[in-house]
Order: structure tokens, then sequence, then C-alpha cells
């Protein structure tokens, strides 16, 4: 399937990944898979927790890799968030949590999810790309999401944007 790029921005701090998290919060309707990734430290944990916080979780916001998924009841919709840093395809295969992919009142985020993305009609990503000390590339592309959701993502980061 086609990946459609969208756009990519630069953050220079975690609070400036948190905040792009929280903008893309807007995006999030329900049904939709995320897949982020990157290499360690790339700041994924960092944007999951502005993302889950400006769905309207309150809690903590922990990175799932050991417990491979957390769940968080968010005001407008359930998260399940995974990490599959420490498994092999077959084994992110076999952990079953599909069933969460595109139910209506749930988000599915996965961190490493470019493990399985092959087997995913439709998601939207965020890849993260080390620039040096606490700066990262965010680039933002959807995959079978059609044209609307794209338009959506360039006007939520209208005044953030610093190539398309």
């Amino acid at each position: 399937m086609k990946k459609d790029k969208v756009l990519k921005l630069d953050s220079s701090s975690t609070a400036e990944t948190i905040k792009y998290g929280q903008l893309f919060s807007k995006l999030i309707t329900g049904a939709e898979v995320v897949v982020l990734a990157g290499a360690l430290g790339g700041g994924k944990t960092t944007f999951a927790k502005g993302l889950v916080k400006g769905l309207g979780y309150r809690g903590r916001v922990l990175s799932p890799t050991f417990t491979l998924i957390r769940q968080y009841s968010a005001k407008r919709l359930k998260v399940y968030h995974a990490d599959l840093y420490r498994l092999n395809k077959t084994a992110a295969d076999d952990l079953g949590f599909e069933e969460f992919f595109y139910s209506k009142k749930s988000l599915t985020l996965i961190e490493w999810g470019d493990k399985i993305v092959k087997e995913l009609p439709s998601y939207l990503e965020v890849k993260f790309a080390y620039l040096g000390t606490n700066r990262r590339r965010l680039s933002f592309s959807a995959v079978g999401c059609g044209r609307e959701k794209i338009l959506e993502i360039k006007k939520v980061f209208k005044n953030e944007l610093i190539s398309r």
C-alpha cells in the first residue's frame, strides 16, 4: 500500500515533542492505528505521552517496553499503547492485540510498529530521527487513510511546518 508522506517537523526539546503529541491527538477520532518508528531514545514514548494526555488522560503515561501493552482510559476513548521493541515479527503477530485495531472507541498506538505494518490495512505513522542532543525530526505519513486525513494532519500542524 502507498505511503503518503505528509510533513516533517523538528523538535528541539522534550516539551516540544510532547506538544506535537498533544496537537496530533486532535486528529484522533477512534478506530486509528498509529505507528511510532525510530531509534532507541528517538522520542517515541515522549510523543506518546503528549498524545495520550491530549486525549484527556490525566495519569502517568509510562513506556510499555516491559509490559508490552498498556491501556489508558482517556476522556474521549481507550488507548492501547504497545511496544514491540523486544519482539521479533512472529512474536508480535502472536500477541493477538490486533483485536484492538480499528475499534471505534479506541486508539492503538504502537512503538516499533514498523515490525507489523505489512499486516495493517491503514495507519498513521510518525518516524523519529535523531538530530542531536534534545533535537529530533518527526516525519508524519499516512497509509490507506484517505486524502481527508492527510489534509487534517497538515491543518493541525500548519503553524509548525518546516517542509511538505
